[in-house]
This record gives C-alpha cells, structure tokens and sequence, in this order.
C-alpha cells in the first residue's frame, strides 16, 4: 500500500497547489491499492466536491490565468506550462495576447478566480471561442463550469501519472 506522504507528493499537484485534498482522500480511506486513475481520481473529485465554497474557491483561484503574467514571468508550474504550451498559449501573436489578457481582467473582475479550461486537444482558438462564450455565463453556471473543467484537468494529470489507466 502506497503511504500516505508518498501518495500526497506523487497527488498532491493535480488539483491546481491544493495537496489538501489528496491529504484528505488518503486520510479517509478513499485509496486503495492497486492505484487505478479512475479510482483516483474519483475520490479526489470526491474530496474536491465535499469541500466548502471557500475551499473549492481556493482551489479555483490557485490556477493561472491562460498565457497571462505568470505565463509570461515563466513561474506556472510544470503541468500547467506543459498544457498552455501544448495548447499554443506560449506562441500568441500581439493582438492574440492583447485579446486574452483582456479576457482575464473580465472575467476575473466578473467572477473572482481565472478562467479555466482543460486545454489538452485544444488550439487557441478553441480556447478563445470557449472563453469568450463563457465570460458571458451568470456566476452559478460559470462556477459549475469552472469545477468541472478543474476536476477534468485534475483527471487529465493522474493519467499521466498512472499510464495504461484509461481516465
């Protein structure tokens, strides 16, 4: 059986800086060997969904904005530079980057934490059409969205920490 400091440092990234809720999941027995992604990530998704509002918030407001400042400073963290990367965030032309970062500063102002996307398969263009539909949403639907894209992301990053898994 895998331990539990283990099972938080290989887990504890996936929900965007939240080890908090790999912790939890391990500390109330949802983890069993063999590690399967699907298992996995259901009882993360799990934990994700028992947390309070302002925790599930936090964990919002812990991701980036796409291709924003973090992006450009160089200080995402691994996975998510590798996933804006692959979704050609890293290669915005000026009008492009102009239009995100002020799609940022409208949804943040509107909603409080940064626009989120499970961006793998995605171009920049999907990106953008899905932000700018999405910045339109009333809160409680965009809330909703947001968690689902995190726990879509959080699956994402497990199968690729459990490969030959199908998440």
């Amino acid at each position: 059986m895998i331990d539990r400091k283990d099972f938080v440092e290989r887990f504890g990234g996936v929900f965007e800086h939240s080890p908090w809720i790999a912790e939890r999941a391990f500390d109330r027995g949802r983890i069993s060997d063999p590690l399967q992604a699907d298992d996995v990530h259901q009882a993360l998704c799990n934990e994700f969904r028992a947390a309070t509002q302002d925790e599930r918030l936090g964990v919002l407001r812990a991701h980036p904005d796409l291709a924003g400042k973090l992006a450009i400073s160089g200080n995402l963290t691994r996975e998510s530079k590798s996933e804006q990367a692959g979704a050609g965030l890293d290669r915005l032309s000026e009008s492009e980057h102009a239009r995100f970062t002020e799609l940022n500063e409208r949804y943040m102002s509107d909603f409080g934490f940064p626009f989120i996307i499970a961006v793998k398969g995605l171009n920049k263009d999907d990106i953008l059409k899905a932000f700018e539909t999405r910045v339109a949403n009333d809160p409680t639907t965009e809330f909703e969205t947001a968690f689902t894209q995190v726990e879509k992301i959080a699956g994402l990053r497990i199968a690729d920490l459990l490969p030959g898994d199908d998440t």
